[in-house]
């Protein structure tokens, strides 16, 4: 990984360009931030930069074998810890370096649910077991294959168990010569204190939203998509990359959303007897159609419910700057906010809520989902407090 190939972070690459140039390379470093803002393309980068025999100012060169080893991940100094799931396949991270290696050459940025669908493990809960701690030993106490330092990257290390961790402590405190730690996490205050205290932290910021809007445009976003999409990635170029990939499904969900709430609307405040029964009749094939498209789908439903009611809720308070929509829910929401106020905004929100956890708890979809929509009903011609 070169650092030109990571999108923004300039001064984070000076600061760790830097302290290669002048000698003063930290035993144990620990990358902060959000998810999909590059921190594991940051330890990639420096690592590869650390041990470049013919690095730039820069750049590492990434034409000598030490930069194509580690532009392939493959480089014998080169060590990765990372949370798995113990299956018959194995139950330690050499068992799943394939995958894992395929996961970052592929897609670059990913997140701990891009990495469970790799591993087919979804529903299941990763680690860093205690037996990792005994290979992480094993791996740094043997002799380095060049001149240069070996490195040992654990993305997520706030996922070690504590046995795991506490066995680190000592060769994160003193490791060998020339052997550096690098630790990518998303969520610091997780980790043993003994551990934070042994590190060196380098909070990496949110991305610029100017800056995603503009590589997105240059991978041929239109713009007014790119500026939409920019603003809802909330600084993450992942978030970007995945709103881009989802522009359909989220077509889909808006569908679906407006249809709940249009007939819910009908059934709940018009006074047309046959509207109201033909609008019924919609909500509970609305209800059977939406339980048929299984479990993960329902749930990313409901979240986009939940998050299409809060931007509602906020334009109609009066605060449209706060409002992060693309431009197909905006038009939507102009008529459709008046009817989402302090009235009835939190049981809205709470019904859906419900829903989700009553589906992640393997609940009957169709009972459900029809019950949500019964809910809807009452709720949406609630006045105002």
């Amino acid at each position: 990984m070169l650092f030109k190939d990571i999108i923004g972070h300039e001064a984070t690459k000076q600061q760790l360009r830097q302290a290669v140039r002048e000698g003063r390379i930290p035993h144990a470093q620990l990358f902060t931030g959000v998810s999909g803002i590059g921190k594991l393309q940051l330890a990639l980068a420096y690592a590869q930069y650390l041990n470049c025999p013919h690095r730039t100012e820069e750049d590492s060169c990434g034409t000598c074998p030490t930069c194509l080893q580690y532009q392939h991940l493959q480089h014998p100094d080169l060590h990765f810890a990372f949370p798995i799931v113990k299956t018959d396949a194995g139950d330690t991270c050499n068992d799943f370096l394939e995958p894992w290696r395929q996961i970052i050459l592929e897609k670059h940025y990913f997140d701990l649910d891009d990495w469970h669908e790799a591993l087919g493990v979804d529903n299941k809960q990763s680690m860093i077991y205690e037996k990792e701690s005994g290979e992480i030993l094993h791996k740094l106490s043997l002799k380095a294959y060049g001149d240069g330092y070996k490195v040992m990257i654990i993305w997520q290390p706030e996922k070690m168990n504590a046995t795991s961790a506490n066995k680190l402590l000592k060769i994160l405190e003193e490791p060998a010569p020339k052997t550096v730690f690098l630790l990518v996490s998303e969520h610091p205050e997780q980790l043993l204190t003994t551990i934070q205290s042994r590190v060196q932290m380098i909070r990496i910021p949110r991305l610029e939203t100017q800056l995603i809007e503009s590589e997105l445009q240059q991978r041929g976003i239109a713009v007014t998509q790119a500026q939409d999409i920019a603003r809802l990635a909330n600084g993450s170029w992942l978030a970007a990359l995945k709103k881009v990939d989802e522009t359909e499904n989220n077509q889909q969900e808006l569908r679906d959303f407006i249809a709940l709430f249009r007939d819910a609307y009908t059934v709940g405040v018009l006074r047309d007897p046959q509207k109201k029964y033909d609008s019924l009749k919609r909500l509970r094939q609305w209800s059977l159609d939406i339980s048929g498209i299984g479990r993960e789908k329902q749930k990313h439903f409901l979240q986009y419910a939940q998050q299409q009611v809060r931007e509602n809720y906020i334009r109609n308070i009066g605060q449209p700057d706060l409002n992060y929509q693309m431009e197909a829910e905006r038009k939507f929401s102009v008529k459709f906010a008046p009817y989402i106020h302090e009235g009835n905004v939190e049981g809205i929100m709470n019904q859906l809520d419900l829903a989700e956890r009553q589906i992640e708890q393997n609940g009957n979809a169709k009972m459900i989902f029809f019950d949500l929509c019964l809910q809807m009903i009452v709720l949406i011609k609630k006045a105002k407090i």
